[in-house]
């Protein structure tokens, strides 16, 4: 936001120069970013009169112009085409400085003498217009140095305004805080009453209590709407980044940027059988002011003709009933309170800003809709003339006054100084807040400008600022250290991704907003969590699953000519579940668990001599999932299963405990022909609390005993799973207590005779070890010959021979 420097001085004008001023408002939380001259330096410009023109002898375009400086006349050749006897315009006399040091002397121009140069706005810096000298009211005293006259020297301050200070987005607001910070009075515009002269009324229909708490209007009838909007208003407007556009418009950017109060204004013959405030029809069109056409849907509020839209409520409006200087002879001044959350986002869905959405969207006084009419009425009537009506004023849905309670005693615990109730009382004061206090505790009630107050350390930060947190010593914190011991079978999000990280992938963190076409894609997310206010079009639902980004980060860099992709990424995803309550971490009908995805693609290695070069598959990356359950890989179970994102040949559901754990697998070959990428990839998303319980390691005696080696082979049923043997060995070794001397066994050899034989040959590999005896072949056999009865009982294997 820009704030003239005079204009705010005619609201509050405390002793302080623009540099302290400045420091003052950064301190406060309102911080300053650049703060500039209204003009750039330049010396030896005075207010000028043309007493008499005349062609040039030798040049078409040029004039002799003889002009008054206010002690001489002095010849002046210009080329401006408004130059003409009478006019008022900064002259550049003999040794001026103009802005880029360019310094004025004596010259022939076609062979008549110059002394000094005519000057545009452009020439002294001051806006960017070249049409011609820069025309002074016929008022302006000749000789004046201009920069006096013009207020050159006032300082443009740009502030960098934080979202919670809506109350700010104006010169009253500005003025405010000066004034709270410096305890000088302020000097507030005019809010008396007009004379209403004329008893018209437009009836209005607020429809949408949730989009409108108050509108409030009233009928001016015969303005001019040409009038020429006054040199001091011009001034205010362009320095506060605005540009005149005509009277009644800038009247209205005028009240906005003075008050901050965004108003409207409707040519009164546009409107037919009154206004109606209500929400948006789908499929409804409308021109806004900018010229862009918009279509409109039942988030968007509006306020309406006979049935037809005719304003973006609180944001901008419609081509259709807007001022016509030429024309317009009677309007309706509409001043309202909106809600913040009705328009909040709303601008930006149609890609545009507006300065009415940017104040609306964060909150405008609802208290003093009345006040701010009367303010535009006056300037309207002042400037354009007219007859105003009465103020029709319905107060439909205001917010209810917030109450904020404050202790003292825990107000000087978090600023860890003392500051006394007076001090407080003072701040309190000067800030315009209404309070009590009762035993140590302040009850404020929050003013209808301040939506930022709702919490005690709202109160808090308020004293903080206005006491000065300079004033604040800086003084190291005291607290005990105390260590804090983290659970050795609880692994962090820290620790999960270094682990994966060790595996050799990359992590990516990607937008928890994600295209719809992805969630029903790879999640069969038929009624994905919508997004209100997407920041862009595409990313609209929040997401599912992680496989999505994940996929969309291979994809880019693929096309950037990498040949080697693993990453991961370890966050939230979204989903509907109407058994989740409100609460400190959760939001009603919502769960938001917490997964670890991954996906690698192209080879299983980086180029190497000493590895042939494969690309990676389904077991490479089912090593790695074992590997990050580390102790309990042994309980993993991998089911074949079908997922929507995954090959329905090549993917499996992993459990642990019986409990669901996650899914691997490739991509779907459907999926891939819609990727820019040749092969598929293989991705999992992993259960990030399962995986992060890690059971303590159990230590056990170390056997000095000689390990036994058998070979065991058998041919078996190809519809049975080599994990349904494992469960079958398991189960029988940990029911026999014969059999504790089985140490492991693993599978080292498959064999089929072809594609359709019906059974397949296993061999696998067994270690048995005592830890009190040597074993001998007997026991040896005889544990052996227990595990292949119990493969034979329940699968019906064969021994081969």
């Amino acid at each position: 936001m820009f704030v003239s420097e005079s204009w705010l001085r005619t609201l509050v004008n405390p002793s302080l120069d623009s540099d302290t001023l400045c420091h003052r408002l950064t301190m406060a939380g309102l911080e300053v970013e650049e703060s500039v001259p209204a003009a750039p330096a330049f010396s030896g410009v005075v207010v000028a009169e043309i007493t008499a023109i005349e062609p040039h002898p030798d040049a078409d375009r040029l004039r002799v112009c003889q002009v008054n400086t206010g002690t001489e006349t002095v010849q002046i050749v210009c080329g401006a085409p408004n130059a003409r006897q009478g006019l008022k315009a900064p002259l550049a006399q003999l040794g001026a400085v103009l802005p880029g040091d360019f310094k004025i002397s004596k010259a022939k121009m076609r062979g008549v003498e110059s002394f000094g140069m005519l000057c545009s706005a452009k020439e002294l810096g001051i806006t960017d217009d070249t049409d011609g000298l820069l025309e002074l009211p016929s008022d302006a005293p000749v000789g004046t140095d201009i920069r006096h006259y013009l207020d050159l020297d006032d300082q443009i301050i740009e502030i960098k305004m934080t979202p919670n200070r809506a109350d700010c987005l104006s010169m009253l607001g500005v003025a405010r805080e000066v004034s709270a910070l410096t305890g000088d009075a302020m000097t507030l515009p005019s809010f008396e009453p007009v004379d209403v002269a004329i008893d018209d009324r437009l009836t209005v229909d607020v429809q949408a209590p949730d989009l409108c708490g108050r509108f409030a209007g009233r009928v001016v009838r015969g303005i001019n709407a040409a009038a020429k909007t006054p040199a001091w208003m011009v001034k205010r407007l362009e320095r506060a980044g605005q540009r005149s556009l005509s009277a009644v418009v800038d009247i209205s950017n005028y009240v906005m940027l003075e008050l901050g109060r965004p108003t409207h204004v409707f040519d009164l013959a546009k409107i037919k059988n009154g206004l109606e405030v209500r929400w948006a029809k789908d499929g409804e069109k409308l021109e806004l002011l900018s010229g862009k056409e918009v279509e409109l849907n039942p988030h968007v509020g509006v306020i309406a003709s006979a049935g037809v839209a005719q304003s973006l409520a609180g944001i901008m409006g419609g081509e259709d009933s807007a001022v016509d200087p030429e024309t317009t002879t009677d309007i309706y001044i509409e001043s309202a309170f909106w809600w913040p959350e009705a328009i909040m986002g709303r601008a930006r869905q149609f890609k545009f800003h507006s300065e009415a959405s940017h104040r609306f969207e964060r909150g405008v006084d609802y208290d003093h809709v009345i006040e701010h009419l009367e303010r535009m009425t006056q300037l309207v009537l002042e400037i354009c003339g007219g007859k105003a009506g009465p103020i029709d004023d319905q107060q439909v849905n205001l917010p209810q006054p917030v109450q904020v309670q404050m202790r003292l005693d825990r107000c000087n615990r978090v600023l860890g100084i003392p500051v006394s109730a007076e001090e407080v009382e003072q701040t309190f004061s000067r800030l315009g807040f209404e309070y009590q206090l009762a035993d140590g505790v302040f009850t404020v009630m929050a003013p209808s400008y301040r939506f930022d107050l709702r919490i005690e350390e709202d109160l808090i930060e308020e004293v903080a600022r206005i006491y000065g947190f300079e004033r604040i010593p800086d003084l190291a914190p005291k607290a005990p250290a105390e260590m804090l011991l983290q659970p050795e079978e609880l692994k962090g999000p820290h620790a999960l991704r270094a682990q994966v990280a060790a595996l050799d992938y990359q992590e990516v963190i990607n937008f928890s907003f994600v295209e719809e076409d992805w969630e029903t894609n790879y999640a069969a997310n038929t009624d994905p969590i919508r997004l209100l206010n997407p920041i862009a079009s595409q990313l609209a639902v929040m997401r599912s699953s992680l496989l999505g980004g994940l996929l969309a980060n291979i994809e880019h860099n693929a096309r950037h000519r990498q040949t080697r992709v693993r990453v991961f990424e370890l966050g939230k995803v979204f989903m509907r579940d109407p058994s989740v309550t409100d609460g400190d971490l959760t939001v009603a009908g919502i769960h938001q668990p917490v997964r670890l995805a991954g996906a690698a693609w192209g080879p299983a290695y980086p180029e190497q001599w000493g590895e042939k070069t494969r690309a990676v598959d389904f077991f490479d990356v089912k090593a790695d999932i074992e590997n990050l359950f580390t102790t309990r890989a042994s309980d993993l179970r991998f089911v074949v299963d079908s997922h929507p994102a995954l090959h329905p040949g090549r993917s499996a559901r992993i459990e642990l405990h019986g409990k669901h754990a996650g899914w691997v697998g490739e991509l779907h070959p459907q999926w891939l022909q819609q990727l820019d990428i040749n092969t598929a990839p293989v991705l999992f998303e992993l259960d990030a609390e399962l995986l992060s319980e890690s059971p303590m390691p159990t230590v056990q005696r170390q056997s000095r005993q000689p390990v036994v080696q058998r070979d065991l082979a058998f041919w078996v049923d190809t519809t049975v799973s080599y994990q349904q043997i494992m469960d079958t060995l398991h189960s029988t070794i940990h029911a026999t207590p014969e059999l504790s001397i089985v140490k492991n066994f693993r599978l080292f050899d498959v064999w089929k005779a072809d594609a359709t034989a019906t059974e397949q040959s296993l061999a696998m590999r067994f270690w048995l070890q005592d830890t009190d005896a040597t074993l001998d072949d007997a026991k040896v056999e005889q544990s052996m010959q227990k595990m292949l009865d119990a493969l034979i009982q329940t699968h019906q294997i064969r021994q081969r021979a």
